[in-house]
């Protein structure tokens, strides 16, 4: 799945610079220039791998957006600002940005700084993850794949987080049931093989196979 980035700034050249130079690295990249429009919930941040943020914008300044969004956001948040005070700086940093680019700032410091962050981004995920192909929103428990949502139910959205969360490793019905359901569950673990069959079925649609049986003893998400 390629690397989806949202770019906030009140100028739409900057906007445009950002754009074309990260879509050169492959990245999906979504800009803003109304910083308003992140406080209305019309932009689910937990899809985003980075986000570019200006400090100095009307109506919200990036200080102040950051510290009312940063919960929902798990991902890198780079401050752009020509504001590099060391007041600013630790300003930020307070507030969970995870670094500054400096305006005017020149393409390859922006592509190079914006690759360094997404290679090493290890933080615990809370609202969403990227898998393969796969993205979960594990708040809102719901996956997408290509920009499409497939639809699972409860239990089979359960399935699917626990399996790719693990992947790799396999797991036999009992502890997928076990693990997903719980001891007091309703069914028994022959039920996941049933719903096994239906995500298949869901993810084929999509053109993906991610769950591999592992005869004798189970299933696994793949790498």
């Amino acid at each position: 799945m390629n690397t989806r980035i949202l770019a906030v700034d009140d100028e739409e050249g900057i906007l445009r610079l950002i754009r074309r130079a990260l879509e050169r690295d492959g990245a999906v990249v979504d800009t803003v220039s109304d910083p308003c429009r992140l406080l209305s919930g019309e932009i689910s941040l937990a899809s985003y791998d980075l986000v570019l943020l200006d400090v100095m914008m009307p109506g919200i300044d990036g200080f102040s957006l950051l510290e009312k969004l940063r919960k929902d956001m798990d991902c890198p948040v780079l401050f752009l600002t020509a504001k590099t005070s060391e007041e600013d700086v630790m300003k930020g940093f307070g507030l969970g940005a995870d670094d500054y680019i400096r305006k005017p700032f020149g393409v390859g410091e922006l592509r190079a700084r914006v690759q360094a962050h997404i290679r090493r981004e290890k933080r615990e995920k809370r609202n969403s993850v990227t898998v393969g192909d796969v993205r979960f929103y594990l708040k809102e428990k719901r996956v997408e794949s290509g920009g499409g949502e497939i639809m699972l139910t409860p239990g089979e959205y359960a399935i699917c987080e626990f399996l790719a969360l693990h992947r790799g490793q396999v797991f036999s019905r009992e502890q997928i049931y076990e693990k997903v359901f719980g001891y007091g569950g309703e069914s028994d673990d022959s039920a996941i093989t049933e719903h096994v069959k239906n995500i298949r079925g869901k993810f084929r649609k999509a053109g993906l196979s991610p769950i591999e049986t592992v005869w004798g003893i189970g299933y696994k998400w793949k790498v």
